[in-house]
């Protein structure tokens, strides 16, 4: 089905008629091949990787086969899902989802952590509840190669051009982002996208006003007053808290280097990197937490921003580690659970380790605070 003679064209998910058409150039997208032999066969990959990659090839054909839809993607991505959960967590919880209409799209901005679990996260408390699965907000520095940008595409995911840089293309890609956001939300698709560009590497969740400007060009486009097109979104603040971030320690390294040089420059494969040790890597619990719908009472961006923060914080799920950090008393905070977080610290420098605490520590310092 065609989009307003798709004018979202070269950011929007992509449609049912077009998933064949999408995963059969994944299958021939030498990269994307070579990805999984290096992953699934890095013993193999070098000397017999001419031999594997058509073998790799007709199994994807023949497991891809009835993959025809959007909703038969989510699906297949539900079925990984559910291997990585089993793998990597201790369990997912959720709440919130109960003051949620199944019927109704929402915009849902979260605290962000996590490159690919975040979205996917909330993607998984849905898709269990009854729930469509969301539109996922994607940066394109993520998707530097064809077949990271086919995938996504393939999992719903629409494109943020952060790439942009003169002024006029600027405006121009995010007024194109904010009219396919209401465009989604009014045809019955729900959206996620993070409070802030970029991950929370300190722990300290914050909305920047600028994504919800963003939202509001198309409001100011229609004339409408800015706390009337807020309310019209139904922006839901959702809180995910992992027990243990599996990113942790270079995300404090990264932290450090910029506080002991002044500058830190991102290795090539950096974010690919962070996104598979983010799926893979221990998360031990993880809670996802919907908030309540913001309706009214928010006139400016930045009194929105200080309510999406209020109900992340209010909304965080603090686990041992937080407590521990922070230094505040709590029966979850066992001795057991002490060590293992000591054991983090483990040949790590005095200013890692103080980054890292800090990292935990923020959440139940700033749930402190509120209380």
């Amino acid at each position: 089905m065609q989009t307003n003679n798709d004018i979202y064209k070269e950011i929007r998910p992509y449609n049912d008629d077009e998933v064949s058409r999408a995963i059969k150039r994944l299958v021939n997208d030498k990269e994307f091949i070579s990805a999984i032999l290096n992953y699934r066969f890095p013993q193999l990959s070098g000397a017999f990787g001419w031999l594997l990659t058509p073998l790799i090839k007709f199994f994807l054909i023949r497991k891809w086969s009835n993959v025809k839809t959007v909703d038969d993607v989510q699906r297949q991505v539900a079925k990984y899902m559910r291997a990585t959960i089993d793998h990597s967590c201790d369990g997912v919880s959720h709440s919130g989802l109960d003051k949620l209409d199944p019927n109704q799209s929402y915009l849902f901005v979260s605290n962000h952590r996590d490159i690919a679990m975040d979205p996917a996260m909330v993607n998984w408390c849905l898709y269990n509840n009854g729930f469509d699965t969301v539109r996922i907000a994607i940066g394109d520095n993520l998707l530097k190669k064809p077949c990271a940008t086919e995938m996504m595409r393939l999992n719903k995911s629409f494109i943020v051009k952060r790439s942009a840089k003169a002024p006029r293309e600027m405006m121009k890609a995010l007024g194109l982002l904010s009219g396919y956001i209401s465009h989604s939300l009014e045809t019955g698709h729900s959206i996620w996208i993070a409070q802030k560009e970029g991950r929370a590497k300190d722990g300290n969740d914050k909305t920047d006003p600028a994504i919800l400007k963003m939202f509001y060009m198309e409001g100011r486009k229609r004339k409408m007053e800015f706390g009337e097109f807020m309310s019209q979104l139904k922006i839901v603040p959702v809180a995910i808290s992992y027990e243990n971030d599996p990113c942790d320690i270079a995300k404090a390294k990264e932290l450090y280097q910029k506080q002991t040089e002044g500058s830190y420059e991102k290795g090539e494969f950096e974010d690919i990197e962070s996104i598979i040790q983010g799926i893979v890597g221990e998360k031990r619990r993880i809670h996802v937490s919907f908030g309540d719908v913001i309706q009214g009472g928010v006139d400016t961006p930045d009194s929105l921003a200080e309510e999406i923060d209020r109900q992340i914080t209010a909304n965080y799920r603090l686990f041992p580690a937080n407590f521990i950090a922070a230094g505040i008393e709590d029966k979850s905070a066992t001795e057991a659970e002490k060590a293992r977080f000591e054991a983090k610290f483990a040949d790590l420098p005095e200013g890692v380790v103080d980054i890292l605490k800090q990292m935990y520590a923020l959440p139940a310092k700033k749930k402190h605070h509120m209380a």
